[in-house]
């Protein structure tokens, strides 16, 4: 059985819940706070050598149910944010986030139309040495933040390959999602500092709905 993690960021200690087991791999998925995005935790093989660990296999990650297309690797320095990014329908992407070197603070915005936690986020710190992933849904907005002094390296996978002309993103410090980002002064791409807010995008009209249906 995999051990309970603990993390001193935004949702405190978090519990190995669901487990997935295939041939040597143990897969565990665990809700956060919008329980479409879920934390996961495979497997490590460790011997005097170091460790060996499966970071994919589809019939271990059946929960899912989803077909990954494309994977992506970056690399950033410290404070570096990156984000908020998402693809438009019809290739609206879900990622499967890992970190390879350091800490970062990985995000999730719900963007879907007629979700309950539209314009809601969570976030939670990840390292290389938890060995977790993020698997964040198709209809989310995506960032994050590196926390480790010495940069960081994430890998991903898409769902949905890239494609320019449905690229979109909302500022990183939107006061109507209002994201606890963990550094103050993140380093932003000049793309990404010219992000409109929600209200200002082409989902924006899904929040003033929103606000009219509370009111």
């Amino acid at each position: 059985m995999l051990p309970t993690l603990e993390y001193d960021g935004t949702f405190g200690p978090v519990l190995l819940e669901h487990f997935t087991r295939t041939l040597l791999m143990s897969t565990n998925f665990t809700p956060l706070g919008i329980p479409d995005v879920l934390l996961i935790q495979t497997t490590r093989h460790t011997d005097e050598r170091g460790y060996f660990s499966e970071t994919y296999r589809r019939s271990a990650f059946t929960r899912i149910n989803t077909e990954f297309v494309q994977d992506n690797f970056v690399r950033s320095n410290h404070r570096v944010l990156r984000g908020l990014h998402f693809q438009l329908p019809p290739k609206a992407q879900g990622k499967l986030v890992r970190v390879v070197r350091g800490e970062i603070f990985d995000v999730a915005v719900d963007l879907r139309a007629g979700s309950d936690t539209f314009s809601q986020w969570v976030g939670i710190q990840m390292t290389s040495e938890q060995g977790v992933q993020l698997y964040i849904p198709p209809g989310f907005a995506h960032g994050y933040l590196v926390l480790s002094e010495l940069g960081a390296d994430v890998a991903y996978k898409a769902t949905q390959e890239y494609d320019p002309s449905l690229e979109r993103g909302i500022k990183w410090d939107d006061p109507d999602i209002a994201i606890s980002w963990p550094i103050p002064d993140p380093v932003l791409s000049s793309k990404d500092l010219g992000l409109p807010n929600l209200t200002e995008s082409e989902l924006g009209a899904n929040l003033k709905d929103r606000r009219s249906e509370a009111s």
